[in-house]
């Protein structure tokens, strides 16, 4: 079996970060690509991603067969928003398991949502995306994206056993796509890819994350800011 590693793992938060300083760039100015608004926030992070990410994104699509898109539902995530998110999620998992150790809470929650300090998405390279026919109707991935472990019984799994072999064609698709164009999958979540930030970096070997955590769009100090 195939090692998973979780955001948790001491690797990660050990790789170095050099910026390159690409600008978030709005998705929804491209053309490309076709954005779900199920995660949408008043200030459009969500539809954001650094452009090198948006180009090899675009690059992967033009792979997938006649009739076949790529549906994004999240890229960029404010810090605070991730920070909220693995708060909530740890004291889910707090209940769950009371006698567990702190560090323990942060693996079970890391393999969900990821510590804020190495997060994917505050980096700007990480997309949530899944798979719809060229109307947007959503193609069989097996859960629904966002799925937690527990609501899911595993099946958010990548590699997950006890899901159709229709939903398996489909996530095999959608990897030969992004890895081919240069994104590395989290495992334990097959809607979330990633490019740049610390845990492609330690997957792809690279010396250091090309991007590290990103302001806003549109505040200032942010890649490509004018403010």
């Amino acid at each position: 079996m195939t090692e998973i590693i979780t955001l948790s793992d001491a690797r990660v938060a050990a790789v170095a970060e050099d910026d390159c300083g690409e600008a978030l760039v709005d998705l929804r100015g491209t053309g490309n690509l076709w954005i779900d608004h199920r995660q949408a926030d008043d200030d459009g992070n969500y539809a954001h991603l650094r452009a090198g990410a948006l180009r090899r994104l675009v690059r992967a699509q033009r792979l997938l067969p006649a009739g076949v898109r790529f549906l994004v539902v999240e890229g960029y995530r404010p810090p605070a928003l991730q920070r909220r998110y693995f708060e909530e999620y740890a004291r889910t998992m707090r209940r769950a398991h009371p006698d567990a150790s702190p560090e323990r809470i942060r693996e079970l929650a890391s393999a969900y949502i990821s510590p804020p300090e190495v997060a994917p998405h505050v980096s700007g390279g990480a997309v949530d995306l899944t798979l719809c026919d060229q109307d947007g109707r959503e193609l069989p991935l097996g859960t629904e994206v966002n799925a937690t472990p527990e609501e899911s019984e595993g099946a958010c799994r990548t590699e997950a056993p006890d899901i159709s072999a229709e939903a398996r064609a489909n996530r095999a698709l959608m990897s030969w796509a992004l890895d081919a164009t240069g994104f590395v999958n989290y495992p334990t979540e097959w809607w979330h890819w990633s490019y740049g930030d610390r845990y492609w970096a330690l997957l792809r070997r690279a010396p250091a994350a090309r991007y590290g955590p990103a302001t806003p769009p549109g505040s200032p100090g942010s890649p490509g800011s004018t403010a």
